[in-house]
């Protein structure tokens, strides 16, 4: 399958002072997600759109893609999730926030690169161009056990099942199960076919990976996976780009993430509420 996203012909390294302004840009993440201090993500963004803008002076004939423009739909993207709080809930008004939010996220960075930079970098390739492979399908699996293995023994063991609201009622299980999909949904659309897409048009792959990784663990940080939720998020975070890379497929990233989520689901579930899926996963709340 082409990769439209990248042009031929273009130098991507894996280090090189074009790459200040995106950790500065990628930064604003935990300073907004973790360190909670909006100001200081925005002076960040500001900081590295200027950076950006600043090396690139006098590029008009330059080949390859505008890395001001890309940074740009980045922060775009960063600014409108970082103005609501990302703690779990759901009543009414928070869900409402949550798909504004998220949605605008995606697509208005979609909407600048298509109608306003008219670049196409951002597309959501969901098949892939091909059947899923053997390996494709035994990942599928061993994503099932390792979720049933380690994130019972997280959640419950350093408490954070508690950053979710409590989910004792069909209501609030159902509402559970539907946020929780459509955030992971989301994570893949935001930080994969967007974040990392777009810094791949300039670095090498593995320097987009880490700079869109930061961004993706700082989200789910707020989000609620603390404590040591970053040995699991990181690796995760990781891994997805690596696997949309081998299958250009977000279908494929897509239910690797869903089954993922739903084992979080189910321990979430658990969690909060002791005896009613006893027998079901190694660690009791």
């Amino acid at each position: 399958m082409a990769d439209h996203a990248v042009p031929a012909g273009i130098r991507r390294p894996v280090l090189s002072v074009r790459i200040l302004p995106a950790v500065l840009v990628c930064l604003a993440a935990p300073a907004f997600f973790v360190l909670l201090v909006p100001w200081l993500g925005w002076t960040l963004l500001a900081a590295g759109l200027a950076v950006s803008a600043l090396l690139e002076r006098g590029r008009v004939a330059a080949p390859g893609p505008s890395l001001t423009r890309d940074l740009s739909l980045i922060a775009a993207g960063l600014l409108i999730v970082s103005a609501i709080p990302l703690k779990a809930e759901l009543d009414n008004p928070a869900m409402l926030r949550f798909t504004l939010a998220l949605g605008g996220a995606v697509v208005v960075p979609y909407v600048l690169s298509r109608w306003v930079y008219r670049d196409y970098a951002i597309r959501f390739p969901w098949r892939g161009g091909h059947r899923w492979r053997p390996w494709q399908w035994a990942w599928l699996g061993a994503v099932l056990v390792l979720g049933w293995l380690i994130l019972p023994f997280y959640f419950i063991t350093s408490g954070v099942y508690r950053n979710w609201p409590v989910v004792d009622s069909p209501d609030l299980i159902a509402r559970l199960f539907v946020g929780v999909g459509a955030v992971g949904i989301w994570d893949e659309l935001f930080f994969i076919c967007t974040c990392f897409v777009l810094l791949r048009r300039h670095f090498a792959d593995a320097t987009a990976n880490v700079l869109q990784a930061v961004v993706f663990v700082s989200f789910l940080w707020e989000l609620g996976y603390q404590a040591w939720g970053p040995v699991l998020t990181i690796p995760f975070a990781l891994l997805q780009a690596v696997i949309f890379l081998r299958t250009r497929s977000l279908g494929y990233v897509v239910t690797v993430h869903l089954l993922f989520d739903a084992v979080v689901f189910g321990v979430l579930v658990h969690a909060h509420n002791p005896g009613l899926l006893d027998g079901l996963f190694l660690v009791a709340p």
